[in-house]
C-alpha cells in the first residue's frame, strides 16, 4: 500500500482570500489528478501569513470562513483527497475580539488547520505553541489549542493515520509526543517560517530531533513568497523515521512536491525528489530577489527606480532589481554633484549598460548652489559641514521621489545594514524611498554578494553585471572632496562584527572588548547605534535576511538613558 502526499508549496497573498482559495482548489485538482490522497497547504494559507491586525477585524474572519466553504464546495468531487487548509478560526462562542474590553490583547481566534474530505470539514486542529519572539506576534491574535489531530486516510483496504501539527508545535516535544500517543503513523507539519540565513538547516535539524523522539517519518510543508519585509523560502522536505533527509522541494519557488509513503512491514519506504542545498550567498540572493519581486508585484507597482551612484550598494540593488523584475521595469538615475568622481560616472554608465536598463543623468550642482544661496544669510560665517553634505543627499531624494510620483515606479533605497546601524545615512535623502532592498545586509556581505553575482547568472539577466572597479574601489558617499567611509567609521570588517555581536546577539560592550575589539571602536559603534534609533524609525521597510533585523525584531526606545 502506498500513500501519495502532495505538498502545495505556494505563494499566497495576504487578504486575497478568493485568490488564495483558487490556488488551493487548483492545486487540489492537480494533486488529485496525480493520485495524491493528502494535500498539505502552508500555515494560514487561506488568508496569507501574516495578516497582523487584520485578524482583529470580524469581517476579515468572515471572509476567511467563506473562502474555506468555497474550497470545500469546489473540491467535493475529488474523491478520497484529504485537503489540509491553514486558516484562522473563531473560538467557539466568542468573537475575534472581546467587545467588553475593546482590547487588541484579548484575541479569540485559533491559528487553525482543517482537514477537508469530499466537501466537508472532517477535523479542525488549533495550533498549540504560539511564538511571540523575533517577528512573531501570535499571542496578540490567537489563543492556544490543547487537542491533537490525527486523521485516517483509507485506501486499498488499509488505513494510514496522519498526525497534524502547525509550525511551532513541531519545535517542542509535547505536541508531537501527544500525536504519537493518539496513534499517528506519519507526522504532517504545515508551516510559515520566515527566512534568515541558516534557518533552512536549523529547521531540518529540529525536525530531525522530533522524528527521532517519536520514531515517525515527517513531511514539512512550507510557504514560499515575500510579505512586506519577510521572505518565506519554501524548501519543504520529508524525513524518514530515522531522521534521514529523503526529499526536499526547491527553494524560493512554487512547487507541488510529491511524496510517496509505501508500507513495508512495520516501517515505510519513502520516495521524493531532492533539490540540493545552496550556499549562503545563493540563498541570500534568491531571498532578496523574491522579496523585491513580491513587494513590487503584490502591491501593484509598475516598476522601480533607483539612484545609481557608481558605488557598490546601488550596483548591488540594481542587479537584484533586474533579476527580480527584468530590465524593462527598472530605471536608474545618476545624479552627480560637484564632488562626484569621473570614475563614478564611468562605472555607473557601464553598470547600466551591462544590465540593459534605462539610465538618465540629472546633475544636482544647480540645485545645490541654489540651496546654499538661499541659506547664505543664515549660515554666514559658519564653515561647511555635514549640513551641506546632507543637502546633496536630500536633493537626490527629492528628484527620485518626484520621478516616482510622476511615473508610478517605487523608489528602491540602497542603504545597507551597517549604515542603518550607525546612522551613516541621511533622513529624507538617501533614506527616502519605498523599499529598502539591502537594509538587513551588512557592508561586508554586500561585497560578498556582488562577487557571487558576478560569478553566477541565476536568472539569465547577464553575467558579470557589476564592474570590478565598483567592487575594489574604497567606498565613499562622495559628499565632500576625497571622502571615504572609513573617515567616519571603523573598517567595515570591524564595524560589522561589532554590530553583529551587539545588535544581533545582545552581547555587552565588555564582552565584545574581551573578544579582541578595541574599546574605542566598541564604544563608538554602540553609541552610534543608540543615537540613531530615531532615523531607523523613519526608514522604509526592507527585506529581513538575518535572525535580527532593524524592524519588528528590534524594538528599542528612541528616548533612553541606558548606556550599556
Amino acid at each position: 500500500m502506498t500513500l501519495p502526499i502532495c505538498v502545495a508549496q505556494l505563494n499566497f497573498v495576504v487578504g486575497d482570500m478568493a485568490g488564495n482559495a483558487r490556488k488551493i482548489i487548483d492545486a487540489a485538482r492537480q494533486a488529485h489528478g496525480r493520485g495524491a490522497r493528502v494535500l498539505l497547504t502552508p500555515e494560514l494559507a487561506l488568508c496569507g501569513y501574516a495578516a497582523e491586525d487584520l485578524f482583529l477585524r470580524p469581517a476579515f474572519i468572515d471572509a476567511c470562513d467563506d473562502a474555506l466553504k468555497t474550497v470545500a464546495a469546489e473540491t467535493a468531487g475529488l474523491n478520497g483527497l484529504h485537503i489540509v487548509v491553514g486558516h484562522p478560526a473563531r473560538v467557539a462562542g466568542a468573537d475575534s475580539v472581546d467587545r467588553r474590553e475593546r482590547s487588541v490583547s484579548v484575541a479569540r481566534l485559533y491559528n487553525a488547520a482543517s482537514v477537508l474530505l469530499e466537501g466537508r470539514v472532517q477535523q479542525t486542529y488549533a495550533k498549540r505553541e504560539l511564538p511571540n519572539y523575533q517577528v512573531f506576534d501570535e499571542r496578540r491574535y490567537f489563543v492556544p489549542g490543547h487537542e491533537t489531530c490525527v486523521f485516517d486516510v483509507r485506501m486499498a483496504g488499509d488505513v494510514v493515520r496522519v498526525g497534524l501539527l502547525i509550525c511551532e508545535d513541531a519545535w517542542f516535544d509535547e505536541p508531537a509526543a501527544d500525536t504519537l500517543a493518539a496513534g499517528a503513523e506519519v507526522l504532517a507539519v504545515i508551516n510559515a517560517s520566515p527566512f534568515h540565513t541558516g534557518k533552512g538547516g536549523e529547521r531540518e535539524a529540529t525536525m530531525r530531533e522530533r522524528v527521532r523522539a517519536t520514531g515517525l517519518p515527517l513531511v514539512y510543508a512550507h510557504l514560499v513568497g515575500g510579505q512586506d519585509e519577510i521572505v518565506f523560502e519554501g524548501r519543504s522536505f520529508v524525513l524518514g523515521a530515522d531522521g534521514a533527509l529523503v526529499g526536499r522541494a526547491a527553494s524560493f519557488e512554487e512547487a507541488l512536491f510529491d511524496v510517496a509513503f509505501t508500507r513495508q512491514g512495520s516501517g515505510w519506504q519513502i520516495d521524493a525528489a531532492t533539490d540540493r542545498a545552496h550556499s549562503q550567498e545563493a540563498d541570500l540572493w534568491h531571498a532578496l530577489v523574491l522579496g523585491v519581486r513580491d513587494y513590487v508585484g503584490k502591491n501593484g507597482f509598475p516598476g522601480v527606480i533607483l539612484g545609481l551612484s557608481g558605488g557598490i550598494d546601488s550596483a548591488l540593488v540594481l542587479a537584484i532589481a533586474v533579476d527580480a523584475l527584468g530590465k524593462d521595469r527598472v530605471r536608474t538615475v545618476m545624479m552627480p554633484s560637484p564632488y562626484t568622481a569621473d570614475i563614478s560616472w564611468i562605472d555607473a554608465r557601464d553598470m547600466a549598460k551591462r544590465m540593459g536598463v534605462r539610465y538618465d543623468e540629472i546633475a544636482i550642482a544647480p540645485q545645490f548652489e541654489a540651496f546654499k544661496a538661499s541659506l547664505a544669510t543664515e549660515f554666514a560665517g559658519l564653515p561647511e559641514d555635514t549640513t551641506e553634505e546632507n543637502l546633496q543627499a536630500r536633493i537626490r531624494g527629492t528628484l527620485l521621489m518626484a520621478l516616482s510620483n510622476k511615473f508610478g515606479s517605487i523608489v528602491l533605497t540602497t542603504g545597507n545594514k551597517s549604515e542603518m546601524a550607525t546612522g551613516y545615512c541621511t533622513l529624507y535623502g538617501d533614506m527616502a524611498g519605498g523599499f529598502a532592498v539591502i537594509k538587513d545586509v551588512a557592508k561586508t556581505l554586500v561585497f560578498c554578494l556582488a562577487r557571487w553575482r558576478n560569478a553566477h547568472d541565476p536568472y539569465g539577466t547577464g553575467a558579470n553585471p557589476i564592474p570590478e572597479r565598483i567592487i575594489t574601489r574604497p567606498p565613499s558617499a562622495e559628499l565632500r572632496p576625497d571622502q571615504k567611509d572609513q573617515d567616519s567609521l571603523p573598517e567595515y570588517a570591524v564595524l560589522d562584527a561589532i554590530i553583529e555581536r551587539y545588535m544581533e546577539n545582545d552581547q555587552s560592550p565588555d564582552s565584545i572588548e574581551a573578544a579582541g575589539y578595541a574599546r574605542a571602536d566598541v564604544d563608538k559603534v554602540v553609541r552610534l547605534i543608540r543615537i540613531n534609533e530615531y532615523k531607523r524609525r523613519q526608514a522604509p521597510v526592507g527585506i529581513r535576511v538575518t535572525h535580527r533585523s532593524f524592524g519588528k525584531d528590534w524594538r528599542y526606545p528612541i528616548t533612553s538613558k541606558y548606556r550599556a
